[in-house]
Formats: structure tokens, sequence, C-alpha cells
């Protein structure tokens, strides 16, 4: 495949998608006719001021909701049509999930978190993957800890290697940064970041965080339910400029 081809390549897309909580008067559209497509090998953060939807964009496109309208295209499968049995072994085998909670399991080591997964689908890893994606976390030494006993940065970078751990399609970042100093925040998103550029992988991330959406390649815009801009190449300048010409404009 060429380096044009690989370029274009679209991990997961959405077709006029749409979602509405209510009815009647009281109805809320939380997203509305938003078409849009993630390349595949590619970083792409998703920003908004409080209620536009973006977690709900990103929970449609994980199969985490149900959207009213449109699709979901994740290759050539339309989740939209799955049931919530194969959604489930979706999200378990093709999709890796990172969000701002950790969700580690306390009684589970670092290591027995991160192949918590392959666990739970009766496959055992890949030991050179995994040892790559131990070597790039950097925690190597504290691999039979507990969360209890490892810092807020080292339990994020244990729940991105988790993520990371069974090769997913796409993996989807909820404020993976929310609950970190500016230190940890580094080395979560410089994590995911290095995931991108050397092993391929596709990251969506949902930020509030100008300085977090610039390690990405791409930076979507939403307000109201609906896509409003994007930029490419971004700085945690360029964001900041950009969110502000789009606040005047409300």
């Amino acid at each position: 495949m060429t380096a044009e081809l690989v370029e274009q390549a679209v991990a997961i897309r959405t077709v006029g998608l749409g979602k509405s909580y209510g009815h009647g008067e009281t109805r809320i559209d939380a997203l509305a006719d938003v078409s849009v497509e993630f390349g595949r090998g590619r970083f792409t953060a998703i920003m908004g001021p409080s209620g536009s939807g973006k977690s709900t964009l990103l929970h449609c496109l994980a199969g985490l909701d149900k959207p009213t309208t449109g699709q979901v295209m994740l290759g050539e499968l339309d989740l939209t049509k799955l049931d919530e049995r194969s959604l489930t072994h979706l999200r378990r085998d093709r999709i890796g999930f990172v969000f701002q909670a950790f969700n580690l399991v306390p009684t589970l080591t670092a290591l027995e978190n991160i192949t918590l997964p392959l666990d739970l689908a009766n496959r055992k890893p890949d030991k050179a993957w995994l040892d790559t994606v131990l070597t790039t976390i950097g925690l190597k030494d504290r691999l039979g800890h507990k969360p209890s006993e490892l810092s807020g940065g080292q339990q994020q970078r244990v729940a991105c290697a988790r993520a990371l751990v069974s090769r997913p399609h796409v993996v989807f970042a909820d404020e993976p940064t929310g609950n970190l100093d500016s230190r940890a925040s580094a080395d979560v998103l410089g994590f995911l970041h290095r995931s991108v550029r050397e092993f391929g992988q596709t990251v969506v991330m949902v930020t509030h965080d100008p300085t977090a959406a610039a390690y990405a390649d791409r930076v979507l815009f939403l307000a109201d339910g609906r896509l409003r801009d994007e930029l490419l190449d971004p700085t945690a300048e360029s964001v900041l400029d950009l969110m502000k010409q789009l606040d005047g404009t409300d």
C-alpha cells in the first residue's frame, strides 16, 4: 500500500449521526447530522464547550451509546446494526478505552490489569507486543504493584497499556488527563502520541485542554451538537485562538 493510500485510509466514520433525548418540547439534540471520518494511524482530538456533544460523539463512536439516527462505520461494519452481545464482543476485541477515572481493578497488579482484556477473551498476549507496550509505558519495575501503590500518572499509563495490549482498531480516550498534574499529563499524552507515530495506532480523544489537544494531528470543534471547525497540526496557541473565535460567534 502506498503512503498516500495509508494516509487516506479511514478507521472509523459517522454518516448523518444524530442523538436525541426526550420528546416534543423537552427534546434535546445532543448530536445533529454529524458526518466525519477518522484516519487510520492518526491522533484526533475532539473539543467543545460543556454540552457541545463531544462526549456523546465519543460514546456513539465506541459503541457505548446508540445513536438516534445515522451510522457509525468501523471499517465496513455498521455498529448501529449490532445487538448488545455483538457490541460487547466488539468493544472487547477491537476497541480500546482510556477514561479519566483510570478504571483499574484494585485487587489486580499493574500487569494483571494490563492483560485483563485478553484474559477475559481467553487469549494469550503476543509476548513481543506486550514487551513493546510495557517498555513504552516505562513501568517495568512497578508491574507487580497494585493501583493503590501507583501514582495517578502511573495508573493512567497502565490504563493506556491495557487499551493497547489487544492491538485494537481504535483507542478512545475520554479526558484521559483530567485527574493528572501537568507532568503526569505530559507522560500519558506522550505515550498516546508515540503509539500513533511508532505503532500506527488510531486514537480519538475528548479533551477540554488546548495543551492536550496539541499532541493530536487534528482537532475537531463541536458546538450545539454540530461540527463547527477543524484544525490540522495544532499548537496549544492555535487551538486556544480558534476556541476564542468560535466562542465569539455563539
